[in-house]
Parts: C-alpha cells; sequence; structure tokens
C-alpha cells in the first residue's frame, strides 16, 4: 500500500502571534525555540500513540550533533529536549503541539511524521518550519527580561544612527527591514556561505544553537574579505563602480543585490553601513542588537592601547603609523550570556563587521563583553584588547623629520579617545549616552587603574617599548600653544574663517614660525586632498 503525503495545517497565524514572528511575510512557518508551536495534519490512519516525529536541520542531520531529534508523542513537555503533546483528534487528522529545547540549533527544519506499528514505512514529510532564537522564553542565551527592549530590539524595523563628530553629532535614518520579503532566507544563506560551514558543514549546523558562534560568523560575513561575504568596504572617497556609502537607506536593498548578484559583494560600505546590515540579519534570526556610535574612536593596529600620529614640520599627516583616530566608529551591541566567562560578563555584547583588524586570521570582531571592557579584562574572549583600546586609547602626536629619522612628542591626551558613546532610545528616536557602560569617568583614578590593569594584562607595563614616549616626554611643557578657532558659521559651499590663536607660555619673547596646512579628510580622517597650506612669521612677547 502506497503511504499517502499527509496534509499539513500550521497554524501559520496563530503560532506566529505567540511566537512574536507576525511581521514576517511569509507563507512557512517561523517559530522561536523553547516554547510550543500546534500542527496538525491527516492522512495517517494510525493511533497517535504510534506516531513518532522527526526534526532535523543541515546537510547531515545527527542526534549527537543535535540536529536531528526523533520523539513520540508525551504527556508533558520536556525542557532538555523536543517534545509532541496531543492537542486533540479526529477521525482523520492530529493536532500536536511540539516543542523544542531553549538551547536547539536555529535554522530550517524538515519535519517528518512516522508511523511506529507499521514497521518499515519510510517517514512521510510533514514540510518545513524555521526556528528562531527566542529573548521572550527565560530559558534562551538570548533572554531580554525587559519586554520594551525586546521590541525595539528584536522587532523594530526603523533606527536611528548617530554620525559626525564629537562636537557636531548629527543622526539619520534607517530602514533595517529584518522582516521584508526574502530576508530571512537570505540571513540563512549567509550562514551557508560562511568559512566554518565551507570547511565543515555538519559542525558548523551544530553550533548554531550558541548565539556567541552565530554574532561571530556573521561579523564576518557582512564585510566581503576573506569569504565574499555581503559589503565591501571603500574608504577612498572615489566610490566608481558601486554606490556612495552614505546614499544607502536601510539593509533590504543591500541584501537583496547580494542575492540577486549571485552573491557577489556589494559596492561599497563604510562603518554605519556594515553595522546596520548586522543589526538587520541578528534581529531577523531573533538575538537582540543595536547600533553603536563612539565618538573620536581609536584604531589601535598594533596592540599597545597607544594611537601615534606622526606630522612633518610643515604639519602634514605622515602615514607612518597604521594607528588613527576616527571622528566616528560604528559597531554592534547583541544581548546573551556568556557561559564561557561567567555570568558577571553577561548582557550586552560588542560585535563589529567593519574590516580593521584580522581576529583569528580573518576580518571578524567580538563578541567582547562590554562588562569586561569597562573593567579592562582584555584577556577574555574575543577581541577585548582592540574595543577597549576604541575607547580608551591614549594619543601620542609626534614631530617627524624623514631626513634624520627622529621623533619629537608634540603633546599627548589620555582623555580624547571615546566619547559620547551613543545609541538609540528603547520607543524614541532620542540619543542615549551609553560612555559610562563603557569605562569609568575619564580622568578619575579609577579609569586609570582599569587602563593599567589592561596594560599590565596585554604584558604592556613590562617590556620595554622603545616607541613610547619618557617620562620626560611627556611632562615636558610647549613653549608655545596655538589652537584653531571657527569665526562665523560652517556651511556646505561657503568658505571656513578661522582664527589662530597663539600664546606664548615662556616669559621671555619668541618668534616663531607658524606652518599650517588644511586637508579634506573621510570620517576616518584618511587625508583625501590638501586643500590649503600657508606659513607666517610672529613675534610675542613674554606671556603674550
Amino acid at each position: 500500500i502506497a503511504a499517502t503525503q499527509p496534509s499539513t495545517n500550521w497554524h501559520l497565524k496563530e503560532n506566529a502571534r505567540d511566537h512574536h514572528t507576525s511581521k514576517f511575510s511569509s507563507r512557512e512557518l517561523i517559530v522561536r525555540r523553547g516554547q510550543a508551536f500546534i500542527v496538525t495534519f491527516n492522512g495517517t490512519e494510525q493511533p497517535e500513540q504510534n506516531l513518532t516525529f522527526i526534526a532535523e536541520t543541515g546537510p547531515k542531520p545527527s542526534k549527537l550533533a543535535k540536529t536531528q531529534a526523533t520523539f513520540g508523542i508525551s504527556s508533558t513537555v520536556s525542557k532538555e529536549s523536543w517534545s509532541a503533546v496531543l492537542q486533540s483528534t479526529s477521525s482523520n487528522s492530529v493536532s500536536i503541539s511540539i516543542s523544542s529545547p531553549p538551547n536547539a540549533v536555529i535554522g530550517r527544519y524538515k519535519l517528518s511524521v512516522q508511523s511506529t506499528s507499521s514497521g518499515s514505512s519510510s517517514p512521510a514529510s510533514l514540510g518545513t518550519f524555521v526556528l528562531l532564537f527566542n529573548p521572550w522564553s527565560s530559558g534562551d542565551d538570548v533572554f531580554m527580561p525587559n519586554k520594551a527592549e525586546c521590541e525595539e530590539y528584536v522587532l523594530e524595523e526603523f533606527g536611528i544612527i548617530f554620525a559626525g563628530n564629537k562636537n557636531h553629532i548629527n543622526s539619520f535614518g534607517w530602514n533595517f527591514g529584518q522582516f521584508q520579503g526574502d530576508i530571512l532566507s537570505i540571513c540563512l544563506s549567509m550562514l551557508d556561505r560562511s568559512l566554518n560551514y565551507r570547511q565543515d558543514p555538519a559542525t558548523d549546523v551544530s553550533h548554531r544553537n550558541d548565539p556567541k558562534y552565530v554574532g561571530r560568523v556573521l561579523s564576518a560575513m557582512v564585510n566581503a574579505n576573506d569569504d565574499r561575504g555581503v559589503l565591501l568596504g571603500n574608504w577612498s572617497g572615489n566610490y566608481e563602480g558601486g554606490k556612495s556609502p552614505s546614499s544607502w537607506t536601510g539593509s533590504g536593498e543591500i541584501l537583496q543585490n547580494w542575492k540577486k548578484s549571485g552573491f557577489k559583494p556589494v559596492r561599497y560600505g563604510q562603518c554605519w553601513v556594515f553595522a546596520a546590515v548586522l543589526t538587520t540579519v541578528l534581529r531577523c534570526l531573533g538575538i537582540p542588537t543595536r547600533t553603536i556610535t563612539n565618538f573620536s574612536s581609536a584604531h589601535d593596529a598594533d596592540g599597545n592601547l597607544r594611537v601615534d600620529e606622526f606630522y612633518d614640520a610643515s604639519g602634514n599627516h605622515l602615514d607612518r603609523a597604521a594607528d588613527s583616530i576616527w571622528n566616528f566608529h560604528v559597531w554592534n551591541e547583541s544581548w546573551f550570556s556568556r557561559s564561557d566567562l561567567g555570568p558577571s560578563y553577561n548582557g550586552w555584547q560588542v560585535l563589529d563587521a567593519t574590516p580593521q583588524e584580522e581576529s583569528g586570521g580573518i576580518y571578524q570582531c567580538g563578541p567582547a563583553s562590554r562588562n569586561a571592557i569597562k573593567e579592562g579584562d582584555v584577556d577574555l574572549d574575543y577581541d577585548c584588547p582592540f574595543v577597549f583600546a576604541e575607547v580608551n586609547a591614549d594619543c601620542m602626536y609626534w614631530n617627524y623629520d624623514p631626513a634624520t629619522g627622529k621623533k619629537t612628542l608634540i603633546f599627548s591626551k589620555s582623555t580624547v579617545i571615546g566619547q559620547f558613546i551613543s545609541t538609540k532610545a528603547v520607543g524614541r528616536d532620542d540619543r542615549v549616552d551609553v560612555t559610562n557602560d563603557y569605562k569609568y569617568e575619564e580622568g578619575s583614578t579609577k579609569e586609570r587603574d582599569i587602563f593599567k590593569k589592561a596594560r599590565k594584562k596585554l604584558g604592556l607595563e613590562d617590556k620595554f617599548d622603545p616607541t613610547a614616549p619618557t617620562p620626560q616626554e611627556i611632562d615636558q611643557k610647549p613653549d608655545i600653544s596655538g589652537r584653531f578657532k571657527v569665526a562665523g558659521p560652517l556651511e556646505v559651499g561657503k568658505d571656513l574663517s578661522l582664527i589662530l590663536v597663539l600664546a606664548n607660555l615662556q616669559s621671555d619673547a619668541k618668534t616663531v614660525r607658524v606652518n599650517m596646512t588644511a586637508w579634506s579628510t573621510v570620517y576616518t580622517r584618511r587625508p583625501v586632498h590638501e586643500i590649503w597650506k600657508d606659513s607666517i612669521s610672529v613675534t610675542l612677547s613674554p606671556k603674550e
């Protein structure tokens, strides 16, 4: 007798309402782990106690890897494993409530049913469904007790991103669009295109129960480096052959373009675009996520928690060090627990998809526990030293003479990096300042102690660093101070009026030659064009 194919009613509306997935525009069932959903099917002539269900995901489903589960009908829900509880039966149909464990692998599943009494009959497929992380379920690693935060960080499709610089913070809207069309399928295919999946598909899928793993893999996949991921970065100021990073207004178009082109990297992204796309993908999969903007953000390329900037005698910026200070940088925070580190490191975790430095041989960053950053625990996984430097590095400005190779410290500052760290408020379009969640008050003894602790953990306190400024260099006071003030309004297309204020700090007269240059830059302060230079000589009487 040929087995008849059962027809399945997935109760899409009711299940979606219960699982906070109503915003997805899908004809496929989308549910969250650790929570029951209802399925009704007919075409089984067997008594229901003889039914066995099989839920499986990935290319090589296995019980050992927790990518396959077989379970019969039981009277109660199991917390540890998949289970099915009978809801109702009629002459030819059965309604079942199926529950997955709160640590189930996420992704697309195939559900089949088999009747145990008829011996060797092969399982009949009921169809497919998608299982996501569940921030509403207390057993889940991504559990977020505050419901308003769940709404904002998982279900909200529109956001505000902050940019500009510390003196002029501006903001713009972004359409995350995590529930549009086939975005969920694109997000799942991102996981299937990762380097980890290509190397060992079965093992990769078995790790998809872990938000730490999923977040780290996706921080690599959102940039195109290493893995032909979603977005190609471009900070040159020339965006031919693609779209200028500042012209994007939402993630949907970027993700759709990636898929339509046969998964060729989309041109071009800069930090906020990488962060916004990662927000979309993680919210889509059910991990609470937000964008964070750090003003005066350090890019410490050599891991010494110091940013060195070099200038020649004319005041031109020299490209001698890979370190830099960005006017702003945007990254992500995702909310989950850190069973690998311990409960005090639970909560917000920093992820960064902008390709800045390699981690484990590829361009990925995080998750770094925000609490670990604040406490200077830079020896913890993942990439804490880099994130710590972004908000805490000390800045050294050097005068460098290419002819002799001699460098002189112009001045150093320990309080300029990591200011006005910003994110959008929950349920409102306001800016919320989270700087105090990243570090103790700037200039306080506690903040300096944490900085020393971090240096010590990285072994920087003990070894002699020939490039470091000497205590004498740091303490030496300059003879002359100078700074530019803006006179009049700053308007695009209008001339800039600047006033240079010079002060003689010594008690004898000084004659100085002042060299000035101005460059246009991108927001990472990478110089693009020299636009002006001038020099003047001035005599200043004592203390004038």
